[in-house]
């Protein structure tokens, strides 16, 4: 997944010359954390609200300039998900401009990435359930699991494993959107799987 695909385009931003006023006003609006500074269709820093509060009761008198961050940290549209997120943890921040060839495009946030891996988890949708379990081997691997998930009516919506192990073997998750998640459960045990767990968010 890349950033293009997730980032907000053409964001609202501030130029060095407004006031901070200004920039409170369009934060508030937009319920923002941050807005890029531009010159001339050019990324020159970025402003956030804790700037701002290092400036409270000068607002209407104190440039953007004086209180944005130059060098702002940046993203390429091209680059992926997890580039940004790697940056946005390192450096501590809540978001990127995006910049492409010189020219901001977007911006891209803490919010957006998380946003993103949800989907791709199959989590977006609240009403649904997970269960987890060990992989090993074909005989209890993903595809064996994932037959009978369908066998049992159910419907997968995400799979994925987790980076830790137990033992040698790596734990997988099924996200489930429809079906009966206690009797796949059931089945999946009855075939020999190692579940670790089954959460149901379903009412």
């Amino acid at each position: 997944m890349l950033v293009s695909n997730r980032m907000t385009k053409e964001p609202i931003t501030v130029t060095p010359d407004n006031f901070l006023i200004e920039a409170k006003e369009k934060m508030e609006a937009g319920k923002f954390h941050r807005l890029p500074v531009v010159s001339e269709g050019r990324l020159v820093g970025i402003i956030t609200d804790r700037d701002l509060k290092a400036h409270v009761g000068y607002l209407a008198r104190t440039k953007v300039n004086g209180a944005m961050t130059e060098k702002a940290l940046t993203v390429s549209p091209s680059a992926t998900l997890e580039e940004a997120a790697q940056r946005l943890l390192k450096h501590q921040i809540g978001g990127l401009p995006v910049i492409d060839n010189g020219h901001l495009v977007g911006i891209i946030t803490g919010s957006d990435v998380i946003r993103a891996f949800l989907d791709a988890m199959g989590a977006s949708e609240p009403a649904s359930a997970r269960i987890d379990f060990i992989l090993e081997g074909e005989e209890h691997g993903l595809m064996e699991a994932s037959r009978i998930v369908a066998r049992e009516g159910g419907v997968i919506s995400g799979v994925g494993t987790y980076r830790e192990k137990f033992g040698e073997n790596p734990v997988c998750y099924l996200r489930i959107l429809v079906g009966d998640t206690e009797r796949v459960a059931k089945a999946l045990r009855a075939a020999g799987f190692n579940l670790l767990g089954v959460h149901d968010t379903r009412g």
